[in-house]
């Protein structure tokens, strides 16, 4: 009653296949870019480094370009959108705005800062709407749970 190779082997395949995958979604967690993309929606996206692999480059990024980003003044990653590109002391700076946002971004993102494009497929984000939701519910639930646990 042994597995046969061939299974392992598919397996293996699925399991490598939906890591890779999961790596390169991402949720919507917030408002800041609507109407092109909402809360609970997930986004297709290509790292500038996913174990090794160089997939853009971020130096590359232009203007309208909708990217994720580790910015200085906020602790997690945002998802918003390349709106101008200067050069201050021989470094590229992106001015970066959420769509539904009244202004830009606090402070301007360097290159190094950006982690992820969103997939465009003929200039249209790649976008699966709303299943990011459990993920979201989940995530707050944790939080909670956490919280009640400092409490006491």
């Amino acid at each position: 009653m042994g597995i046969k190779k061939r299974e392992i082997i598919i397996y293996a395949i699925i399991i490598i296949f939906g890591l890779i995958l999961t790596q390169h979604l991402s949720v919507v967690i917030s408002g800041s870019m609507e109407s092109l993309m909402y809360r609970g929606d997930i986004v297709g996206l290509e790292k500038v480094n996913f174990l090794g692999f160089h997939e853009f480059d971020p130096e590359d990024v232009k203007i309208g370009d909708v990217v994720v980003y580790n910015p200085e003044w906020f602790p997690n990653l945002i998802i918003h959108r390349v709106i101008n590109i200067t050069e201050k002391n021989g470094t590229k700076l992106f001015t970066i705005k959420g769509d539904n946002n009244p202004v830009h971004d606090p402070l301007p993102v360097r290159p190094d800062q950006i982690v992820a494009r969103v997939i465009t497929i003929a200039d249209h984000p790649f976008i699966i709407p709303k299943i990011g939701y459990a993920a979201i519910y989940i995530q707050e639930f944790w939080h909670q749970l956490i919280d009640i646990h400092e409490e006491y």
